[in-house]
């Protein structure tokens, strides 16, 4: 989906596709026929944007044989589909029953996260539309907190110097651009995007940038106004945004609230738990380990790293935190100029939450993410900008 924002310049929206499991081209595929083509009928677009994800096998398969990735760009265009971002940060088994802390392998030191994500820039530099010349990829925040010493983050930093200079050729050669975000994650050596300041102003270049993750952000109770003023002013770009709400409880304490929490806490991912308290913020790897022992204060209010449908706050006593998506989506396009122009609804948790609410077939969870996108483009309209056919 398109927006064309008061400044005159384009505003891309699409969903992620990690909500849809693949490992294989073979699967890719049938991911555009089940899934995002339902979709787009759904919201009755000719056309819409979809955030790709090419996990490991996927994308060696395409940069290996020219005529597949011509296949899939011919697919794409036939179902109605286009892809200005990609999703870079799992590499694969985002499908498995337990992904959990293996989300973050390979990480910035391990030189096959290089080379997966040289890859994904030279095949989304093939998959854009002709009349697009930038394209994003979103990634790990270099890598889990432990173990990551300085000379690890001096091994990352050298990777993603090396990106860069990768990303510079690859423009000469396609001229098309493609630039690079870092997307802040609790529990991850950058975690917030104040942390993600210090590496890339070391690695000093406007091809690597970050991307606002709205319930990382959320969860770790950074404000959006404060978080975004900083990165403008060090020069820091918005590379791209994923549109996510987390899980917001105001009052842990209280028994029906742990309750209702624990309905949450499940097997698949890692659900990183955190509270703001007057001695800074305190936090646990996963929800169960918050609900389970007294690791987490219960007197001020917690969120939990669960992306939650962005049009269906859980029931009370819990809710989302979508208003902190409204703040930063105000502050990232409802300016005279957009701070970014890639955003994307990445609600990967459909088939995570409770039994009752998780949807029962293809044809609801397409319902579903036709409403997160309705949601968004109201919000996009709210701020002054126009959808385009």
């Amino acid at each position: 989906m398109r927006f064309r924002h008061p400044d005159g310049s384009t505003v891309h929206l699409a969903y992620c596709t990690n909500v849809h499991p693949a490992e294989t081209l073979d699967g890719v595929l049938a991911q555009l026929r089940d899934h995002c083509e339902p979709v787009r009928k759904r919201l009755g677009r000719d056309r819409i944007g979809i955030g790709l994800w090419l996990a490991k096998d996927a994308a060696s398969a395409l940069i290996t044989d020219p005529a597949a990735l011509r296949g899939l760009r011919t697919e794409l265009d036939r179902r109605g589909l286009e892809v200005v971002t990609l999703n870079g940060f799992p590499y694969e088994g985002f499908g498995a029953e337990q992904v959990k802390y293996r989300v973050y392998k390979p990480d910035w030191t391990d030189p096959e996260r290089l080379s997966h994500t040289t890859d994904l820039a030279r095949l989304l530099a093939a998959l854009l539309p002709d009349d697009v010349t930038e394209g994003t990829i979103s990634t790990l925040p270099l890598a889990w907190r432990d173990p990551f010493d300085a000379p690890r983050a001096e091994t990352a930093r050298t990777a993603l110097t090396a990106l860069a200079q990768r990303l510079d050729a690859l423009t000469d050669l396609t001229g098309r651009s493609i630039r690079i975000g870092l997307e802040p994650e609790p529990g991850c050596t950058v975690e917030t995007t104040a942390d993600a300041i210090a590496p890339l102003t070391a690695v000093g270049h406007d091809r690597i940038g970050v991307c606002v993750d709205t319930c990382h952000l959320a969860t770790s109770f950074e404000d959006p106004q404060t978080a975004l003023d900083a990165l403008a002013a060090a020069g820091v770009p918005v590379v791209k945004s994923q549109l996510s709400a987390a899980l917001h409880a105001e009052h842990p304490h209280l028994p029906d609230v742990r309750e209702a929490l624990a309905a949450f806490d499940e097997p698949r991912f890692l659900h990183q738990t955190r509270t703001l308290t007057a001695a800074g913020l305190r936090g646990t790897d996963d929800l169960g380990e918050a609900l389970a022992t007294d690791a987490l204060p219960d007197t001020a209010p917690w969120r939990a790293h669960f992306h939650v449908p962005l049009h269906a706050a859980p029931a009370a006593p819990l809710t989302s935190t979508l208003p902190v998506l409204q703040d930063v989506l105000t502050r990232l396009v409802g300016g005279p100029v957009p701070l970014t122009r890639h955003l994307e609804v990445e609600t990967y948790t459909w088939q995570a939450l409770p039994p009752a609410l998780r949807p029962r077939g293809r044809p609801q969870l397409a319902e579903g993410i036709a409403a997160e996108l309705s949601l968004a483009r109201d919000l996009l309209t709210d701020l002054g900008l126009k959808e385009l056919p």
